[in-house]
């Protein structure tokens, strides 16, 4: 597997179907795509040719935190390590940017992944759409 970032704000057509897949189309989110796409940096996970998976990278303003969001990996391609090595790519970029600490929004059923990942929750649950979420950080 090998990932590629988009030059800053430019969210790749292949991206934008992958999330439109995951999102939209197997959880039913109608907020996708926001404000923030434009201040992201965008990363698309392939595997011989194929996009796979993708997420966004984006800095709380503020703080030495980098964000990661919108974690999607399509269903052929989950529990093979995709999704961790999305979250490798992330963490690399951020401290490449100079973060230290990664931060996200995990989907609650979605947190033992993370921990694996080495995330650690904080914070109350919110609703996002109808989805209970959790804040997770991770030390870079």
């Amino acid at each position: 597997m090998e990932w590629k970032w988009s030059d800053f704000g430019c969210l790749p057509e292949a991206a934008r179907r992958i999330r439109e897949t995951v999102f939209m189309q197997e959880q039913g989110f109608c907020e996708e795509f926001d404000e923030l796409d434009a201040c992201s940096w965008h990363v698309l996970l392939c595997q011989d040719g194929e996009a796979l998976g993708t997420a966004r990278l984006f800095s709380e303003q503020g703080t030495d935190n980098m964000h990661i969001g919108r974690v999607a990996v399509l269903k052929p391609a989950r529990g093979g390590g995709s999704g961790s090595v999305l979250l490798q790519a992330c963490c690399e970029k951020a401290v490449q940017l100079g973060a230290k600490k990664a931060v996200l929004g995990a989907q609650c059923r979605a947190i033992p992944f993370y921990e694996k990942n080495g995330f650690q929750p904080f914070g109350d649950i919110y609703d996002e759409e109808g989805c209970p979420h959790q804040m997770m950080e991770k030390k870079l």
